[in-house]
């Protein structure tokens, strides 16, 4: 490769890495600038700024207990919640043999605390009677959701005094009068599956009497929101919920619809409630027997991913009531944060110092490597915290301080391999090139064993573990992107300047301290006079373990020459 394609190439990776970071600077900027809650300070957890502590308490049936099963099944339901949610760095665990401890960073929003509060068990109820839950002159704003089809209003009448089939009088009597504007359920209230219930939908809009439950929320398989599609498979912009159900859940929805749909409204509805509330009471509009459903209705994007997130996440194996909600503080975290950031900068300034030590000019390369590796991890981390919610715990930083042995463990195999090349005789352009080749098959090596290191432990752990194998995982990607985007083009580029090219003592190539040799073929070295000959010696002998079998045969047989003139 010409000395002009070296130096051009070099430029152009330099070039994308300014791009890189001024396009995530961009990027943030914006989303600040347009209060899209885009900042350039990072998100912290729970134990860096405090957050929110809510206790779950478990609501049974007198003569009943929790079982551990149960407890765990419910921790790792309510953390899918807590996660589908954006929230990171959340703590959920178990208190006692009772209780759920939830602990959130930051001041979490509404929905995030309606989606962990509302914690009954979801069920499937065929709709018996509706009407309004508010006085004739309330608006009714609530969306009428139906399924398979495009939503179908339903009779919602006052109140109802005819007959309804399984259902008594004293029940009818609590519907006519129930007014969902004022309290009508205890806290913690559970209901009877066998039996009949009056309530209100979440919005207080509407009210029903519901049949006994004929599908379990553990029944539903997945659910996800998307737009409708037509039947030629192109999209529309109405947005609606898929619902997939399990095995034994396909059949149970089967023979609830093959009943439900051919009644007369409302009583060809189903209703799914969370927590004794409807939150969507969809019009059949098919016998559904596949075990895929969909619900459709006045949604948007964000209602029927809360919707789906309620139906996916709502299916816990008992009810929780809120004992307690508090915020906690984070005053022993941030002396641990001032401690951990003590310590990284400590770790650094040995790096740098022990770089300076080693490789004197070199050592300016890795501080500038180590400068943009920091600063694109710092951009990252606020990128992610804005679109992931990601929060920066403690954990998280003991990976970034992990983070800068492994980058100054591949300036190190690099800046190693050009000076073996140029004790083989090389000069420093060609000590670059050559050594870069055979450096970058190790940095790669290094770096796909550290990040499959972050990967394994991310996947198989929980809680604060995860956010060091994030971290750790985060940087090695950022470490490699440094070492080829800056620190190979800054060499090359150092490499045509005088001060480094002629070896000076402070340059770090200096090939007379180095002991460098220049061999000349046919197993012969050329050593300076200058190398003092211990030095010299151990050069030769390295350089030697570098011959081809051929020059070493060569070598061998010109020393058997030598030796043979001399006898003679």
């Amino acid at each position: 490769m010409s000395e002009s394609a070296v130096t051009k190439g070099a430029r152009k990776r330099l070039t994308w890495l300014g791009v890189l970071i001024v396009g995530l600077v961009a990027i943030i900027g914006l989303g600040s600038a347009t209060n899209a809650g885009a900042s350039f300070a990072p998100k912290l957890a729970l134990d860096l700024q405090g957050g929110t502590q809510i206790i779950l308490a478990p609501v049974v049936q007198e003569g009943t207990k929790v079982t551990e099963e149960q407890l765990l099944q419910a921790v790792s339901i309510i953390r899918q919640r807590v996660d589908a949610s954006g929230v990171s760095e959340a703590q959920i665990n178990t208190q006692g043999n009772n209780n759920i401890v939830v602990s959130i960073p930051g001041n979490p929003d509404e929905n995030t605390l309606k989606l962990i509060r509302s914690s009954a068990k979801l069920e499937f109820r065929p709709v018996l009677a509706t009407g309004q839950g508010v006085s004739a002159t309330a608006s009714n704003t609530g969306a009428t959701d139906s399924a398979t089809a495009s939503a179908t209003p339903s009779a919602t009448p006052a109140a109802t005094t005819a007959p309804i089939a399984g259902v008594d009088d004293a029940t009818i009597k609590l519907y006519d009068s129930l007014d969902c504007s004022q309290p009508f359920r205890a806290a913690g209230q559970v209901d009877d599956p066998t039996l009949p219930i009056v309530t209100c939908d979440t919005d207080l809009y509407g009210k029903y009497i519901l049949g006994p439950v004929e599908v379990e929320g553990t029944d539903i398989a997945d659910a996800n929101a998307g737009t409708v599609t037509t039947s030629t498979g192109a999209a529309t912009n109405t947005w609606a919920v898929n619902l997939k159900f399990t095995g034994a859940g396909t059949d149970k929805f089967a023979k609830t619809t093959g009943r439900l749909f051919p009644l007369a409204a409302p009583q060809n509805q189903f209703a799914i409630t969370l927590d004794g509330y409807v939150i969507t009471a969809p019009t059949l509009q098919a016998v559904i027997t596949g075990g895929d459903a969909q619900i459709t209705g006045n949604f948007d994007k964000n209602s029927s991913k809360t919707l789906a997130d309620q139906l996916k996440y709502g299916a816990l194996p008992i009810s929780f009531e809120v004992q307690s909600q508090e915020n906690i503080s984070a005053t022993l975290g941030s002396e641990q944060l001032t401690s951990g950031l003590l310590a990284g900068a400590i770790g650094l300034l040995l790096v740098i110092i022990y770089s300076f030590f080693q490789y004197r000019g070199l050592a300016l390369v890795t501080v500038g490597s180590l400068v943009v590796a920091a600063i694109i991890t710092y951009l990252m981390i606020a990128l992610l915290s804005w679109r992931q919610g990601y929060h920066l715990s403690l954990s998280g930083v003991a990976g970034l301080i992990v983070a800068i042995g492994i980058t100054a463990d591949s300036f190190i195999v690099y800046f190693e391999r050009v000076r073996d090349e140029l004790r083989d005789g090389r000069n420093l352009g060609a000590a670059v090139e050559t050594g870069w080749k055979r450096a970058l098959r190790t940095i790669l090596v290094s770096d796909g064993v550290s990040l499959l290191a972050a990967v394994v432990l991310y996947t198989l752990t929980v809680g604060n573990v995860r956010g060091f194998a994030f971290t750790l995982g985060l940087t090695t990607l950022i470490d490699l992107a440094v070492v080829i985007l800056f620190t190979h083009p800054m060499l090359e580029l150092l490499a045509k300047t005088k001060f480094f090219s002629s070896g000076h003592p402070w340059s770090g190539f200096d090939s007379k301290a180095l002991g460098a040799t220049s061999y000349v073929g046919r197993g012969a070295f050329r050593v300076s006079a200058a190398v003092p000959a211990g030095k010299a010696a151990k050069a030769s002998k390295e350089a030697t373990k570098r011959q081809t079998l051929a020059e070493r045969k060569a070598a061998e047989n010109l020393a058997a020459d030598s030796k043979s003139e001399k006898s003679n």
